[in-house]
This record gives structure tokens, C-alpha cells and sequence, in this order.
């Protein structure tokens, strides 16, 4: 553990993003298993949630903007296949 207050502080500081990230990874995760999971009454619900989960994301810098566009047009390619 750090002796300085300063680095006690970014310590804690990443364990709390670290677990904010990890939340919205793993919501993102479930929306698009969902979406790919998801019949057709109810795909078009399902792909517009896991779209909005990759924007949340690649807005709180979690993903890649490249990454986001790329998910984004996996889930329309699907929605429209």
C-alpha cells in the first residue's frame, strides 16, 4: 500500500471506476446476448437496447469508438437480416 495520502487516494479512485467499468461491460454483454437471443416479436426492442448500452459505453470512454461503430453494425446487420 502507498504511503503517500495522493496515491492512497488514486488507489481507491481506480477500484471505483475499475468496478464502474465492469458493470457496464458486463450490462453491455447481457444486452447483446439478449439481442442475438431474442425472437423475432421482440428483436427489434432488443437490438435498439444493446445499441443504446454501446453508445453508454463508448460515451464513458469503456469502448472504442471503431468498437462501437463496428458492434452497432453487427447488431443492424442482424436486425435487418
Amino acid at each position: 500500500m502507498a504511503n503517500i495520502k495522493s496515491a492512497k487516494k488514486r488507489v481507491l479512485v481506480n477500484q471505483t471506476k475499475a468496478l464502474r467499468n465492469k458493470m457496464v461491460k458486463s450490462a453491455l454483454k447481457t444486452a447483446i446476448k439478449k439481442a442475438y437471443a431474442a425472437d423475432e416479436a421482440n428483436k427489434a426492442e432488443a437490438v435498439a437496447n444493446a445499441i443504446k448500452k454501446v453508445d453508454q459505453a463508448c460515451a464513458k470512454g469503456i469502448l472504442h469508438a471503431n468498437a462501437a461503430a463496428r458492434k452497432k453494425s453487427q447488431l443492424a446487420k442482424l436486425l435487418n437480416a
